[in-house]
């Protein structure tokens, strides 16, 4: 075989593994590129504070998306400073964002995951309503009106 038709051969071979190779992405890869979250809130409330500067709040985000997204973080005009938190056994840790998987569900619940309204304005009251404005690493902002419930107030599961 001459050094010209080696050549392209080679030439020819490595272009189709290079073929093979672009189209033998996994389906993750697909579902990361096509797929999109699609969120919505549920279950929100703010128990009322027992102490006029500190708040917890908790919610649900359901993602029925084929895509995971992220909350990052929580806005409120009642707070300056809103962190979320996991609790780890008795422990309670701070942390950047919130995972809301694909197909699944983000749940901020009492003695788990939850957001801390520190520093308020002012203490809300039972009966009133919070805006609270959740925003995500890839999805729109969601903004909730959050009722404020008893300081003793647990959800019916």
């Amino acid at each position: 075989m001459s050094k010209t038709a080696l050549a392209g051969a080679t030439s020819l071979a490595l272009g189709l593994g290079g073929l093979l190779l672009t189209a033998c992405g996994s389906d993750d890869d697909d579902k990361d590129a096509g797929g999109s979250a699609k969120l919505a809130v549920a279950g929100a409330y703010l128990p009322q504070p027992p102490t006029p500067d500190i708040a917890a709040g908790y919610l649900s985000v359901r993602n029925s998306g084929d895509a995971a997204d992220r909350l990052t973080s929580v806005t409120t005009a009642l707070s300056d400073r809103v962190t979320m938190h996991t609790t780890e056994g008795t422990a309670m840790r701070r942390v950047t964002e919130f995972e809301v998987p694909a197909g699944g569900e983000l749940n901020l619940a009492r003695g788990g995951d939850h957001l801390m309204l520190e520093k308020l304005s002012r203490q809300p009251k039972v009966g009133e309503t919070v805006t609270l404005t959740l925003h995500f690493a890839k999805s729109p902002a969601i903004e909730v009106s959050v009722p404020v419930k008893p300081t003793s107030y647990q959800p019916e599961v």
